[in-house]
């Protein structure tokens, strides 16, 4: 399914999200090799009309002010439940974790997720699943929110990088798949970080 191909694809290129402090370099990256992608019509979610007039992707600029060191608390005895997407498809997930960071002077909290049969793989075992959206959603960004994608962090902190955060392919074309953000992860604060949206 093109679907999980994307996840893969973005997991592969999604540089930095294990780093421990900003690194513009690596968000630079993540721009360059995303915009790759888009122009490839080997790999890009756009509709063919959209391709043959594709340069880039607009991003919010690069702003240190939205990589966060969040405090991380695992959360235990979670059951696996189905996440709701665009269509009728019902990916199982776990909430692995609770995320805790103040930005703008409110205080925030979000739910990361796992993949349950992406983490019974050796390569994926590892990876978190940050869906998000914000104020911005609906005029800035997308309407339906962002994702970001992150690791498992060894100790009691972990470092999210909103200057990656990306958009469903569902922002693109109506041909995907796409998990919805779930409602507690809605947040009440902007982000004017990552991927803009596509399509007025």
């Amino acid at each position: 399914m093109r679907t999980i191909l994307t996840l893969v694809f973005l997991g592969i290129l999604n540089v930095g999200f294990g780093q421990k402090k900003f690194d513009r370099t690596a968000v630079e990256k993540f721009q360059k090799n995303l915009n790759i992608e888009f122009a490839d019509a080997k790999t890009s979610p756009l509709d063919s009309e959209d391709l043959r007039n594709f340069k880039a992707l607009d991003f919010f600029p690069i702003n240190e002010h939205f990589f966060i060191t969040a405090k991380f608390v695992r959360t235990e005895k979670e059951k696996p439940f189905k996440m709701k997407t665009s269509t009728d498809r019902r990916p199982v997930y776990i909430k692995y974790g609770e995320v805790f960071f103040s930005i703008d002077g409110k205080s925030v909290k979000l739910n990361v997720y796992q993949d349950v049969e992406y983490s019974k793989k050796k390569e994926f075992e590892n990876d978190l699943f940050l869906p998000f959206s914000d104020l911005t959603c609906g005029n800035e960004s997308y309407i339906g929110g962002r994702y970001i994608d992150l690791k498992i962090p060894k100790g009691e902190t972990i470092a999210i990088d909103f200057n990656t955060s990306y958009n469903p392919y569902c922002a693109y074309s109506h041909r995907y798949s796409c998990p919805i953000v779930p409602l507690e992860n809605d947040l009440k604060v902007t982000i004017k970080a990552g991927v803009k949206k596509f399509h007025d």
